[in-house]
């Protein structure tokens, strides 16, 4: 069990991916993005191992939700500065998680 202090210290944000690449040098088959989150914390980079269900012209312009205060790690020649979230499939391949109506970027969960 957790406190509500601690779930309030995982800063889960809104944003909309702006630009997705393929990853060709990741170990898994994954995706570079560019996600921003408005005014305040701006456009930042991740990647993801997407592939199963998404290309990365189909995710540009989608909403998703990402941690926005972990540090920033290398994950090859990509310095992933946000995590952005999904859930297993019945496969395991990662599902995208975000709102289901458009909402302003950058709003906190809650």
């Amino acid at each position: 069990m957790i406190t509500y202090d601690q779930f309030e210290a995982v800063d889960i944000r809104v944003g909309k991916i702006t630009r997705a690449e393929p990853f060709p040098e990741a170990r898994k088959p994954a995706i570079k993005l560019w996600v921003d989150f408005g005014p305040g914390i701006g456009e930042k980079r991740s990647s993801a191992q997407l592939t199963a269900h998404y290309t990365p012209e189909g995710l540009v312009g989608r909403q998703v939700l990402a941690v926005v205060n972990f540090p920033p790690r290398q994950i090859g020649p990509v310095m992933s500065e946000v995590l952005v979230l999904g859930v297993p499939d019945e496969n395991g391949q990662v599902v995208l998680i975000g709102p289901g109506h458009d909402v302003p970027l950058g709003g906190k969960l809650f």
